[in-house]
């Protein structure tokens, strides 16, 4: 046994909650649970190991999708029964193709009451959704999808849609028109792009963080 080990306690199942947060961003991405030998397996290997408590077995995160979690670092709370994955995911967390599995908002009497002045809150998970949105419209492909008609120009169409829609935005700052329009333009080829190159928006908000963290 890793000593380490030895001090999470284990739930009557066997079984602890864990946590995986993105390193660069510090997004939550997921809840899951892990037993002795899916921590003891994460703690020797780096990579993210869980239980799966519906099929009775030991998981490694990837194994099937490719989207896999490197661990950084793994956390034990003051209690002993909870761990966090501090990880570097390669790809969505969530099997439905979003970054994270926390992207369902639920709006109570006060929770979730936002006014003009608030949104700006909501643009770092409205890119997330998006760009999880376009990496699902690469997998399936369907017709008639003007993503899937982008990505299928290649990066030199994508790279030069990104050129126009750049020029739109100085357009639009210049005369003070139309300027959260065209940048919202400008942000959806910029990530159709990255998805086109393989490069995902975790990778960008690694740079940020090394340049301004």
């Amino acid at each position: 046994m890793t000593p380490a080990v030895g001090r999470v306690r284990f739930d009557r199942n066997g079984l602890v909650p864990v946590v995986a947060q993105d390193v660069a961003t510090g997004d939550v991405l997921t809840l899951a649970y892990a037993n002795r030998e899916a921590v003891e397996r994460t703690l020797a290997s780096g990579e993210a190991h869980y239980y799966s408590r519906s099929r009775s077995e030991l998981w490694r995160k990837g194994a099937t999708s490719g989207n896999t979690q490197r661990v950084v670092e793994v956390r034990l709370d003051c209690d002993g029964d909870a761990l966090l994955y501090v990880v570097e995911p390669r790809g969505p967390a969530c099997h439905t193709g979003e970054q994270s599995c926390f992207f369902t908002s639920l709006a109570g009497e006060g929770v979730g009451v936002t006014t003009a002045g608030d949104h700006s809150v909501l643009f770092g998970t409205m890119v997330e959704r998006l760009a999880g949105t376009i990496a699902q419209r690469h997998r399936e492909m369907p017709e008639g999808s003007y993503t899937v008609s982008l990505i299928e120009g290649g990066p030199e169409r994508l790279a030069q849609k990104v050129g126009e829609e750049a020029v739109e935005v100085v357009i639009a700052a210049l005369s003070n028109e139309r300027l959260p329009e065209e940048v919202a333009d400008l942000v959806y080829h910029l990530l159709v792009l990255l998805e086109e190159r393989g490069v995902g928006t975790e990778d960008v908000a690694r740079v940020l963080h090394d340049r301004h963290g």
